[in-house]
């Protein structure tokens, strides 16, 4: 028996809440658990589910998609949240990032790209959609410190290598000390001893070194 996905949608738009059903169901490894047209109600119905997935836009009423990411990775840390939406700015999508979000498609990509997106989150990936992740690496972006050549010739040690790669993958300090058989502390002191060699500041950060480094593709 296939072992399926459970995934909340959440859209206030009714049509393309149907459509983007239709396409999901299509698929016998995916199952819709529950949709929301709020971001409150969405905060509700994930909350209550606890799905794998959140499929969530970023302009919703009464509780946008970055906030609700934001309150998800404290309340239902194991639901892994991916932003489907129309905004294709830099800004939305590093504060995605920031907020927890594994996975960011544009919703004129969501026929092709969607379900590959879905199950690269589920094994434990950052997604972003191709047509945007060169974004990412642009050096005038706010907020993101650019990794320089030097950082990429850095020397890490192979536990802040695996630590690196976990944080990139989403993973919580728990998580990561559970995996590779260490103490949150440990975890803690490697990230940050890493991050001093590189030079970079937080999650988003590593992410963007994750990338360049291909990282993200050998988990």
């Amino acid at each position: 028996m296939i072992e399926q996905t459970r995934l909340v949608l959440a859209d206030d738009h009714p049509i393309f809440l149907s459509g983007l059903r239709t396409l999901l169901q299509l698929e016998s490894d995916l199952e819709v658990v529950g949709e929301a047209t709020t971001g409150t109600g969405a905060l509700r119905l994930i909350s209550e589910k606890r799905p794998d997935v959140a499929i969530v836009d970023i302009s919703m009423p009464k509780l946008n998609g970055i906030a609700l990411a934001r309150r998800l990775s404290g309340d239902c840390p194991a639901t892994r949240i991916l932003m489907l939406t129309l905004h294709e700015e830099r800004a939305y999508l590093q504060q995605a990032l920031q907020a927890g979000v594994r996975g960011y498609v544009l919703k004129r990509s969501a026929s092709g790209i969607l379900v590959p997106a879905i199950r690269a989150i589920v094994t434990a990936g950052i997604f972003v959609d191709p047509a945007i992740a060169g974004r990412m690496f642009d050096s005038q972006s706010n907020g993101f410190t650019q990794p320089t050549r030097e950082a990429l010739a850095v020397d890490l040690t192979g536990r802040e290598v695996e630590v690196l790669k976990l944080i990139a993958a989403g993973f919580t300090n728990k998580e990561i000390a559970r995996r590779l058989g260490i103490g949150v502390k440990s975890v803690e002191t490697f990230k940050a001893r890493a991050l001093d060699k590189l030079g970079l500041r937080n999650r988003a950060d590593i992410v963007r070194y994750a990338i360049l480094r291909g990282w993200l593709n050998e988990l």
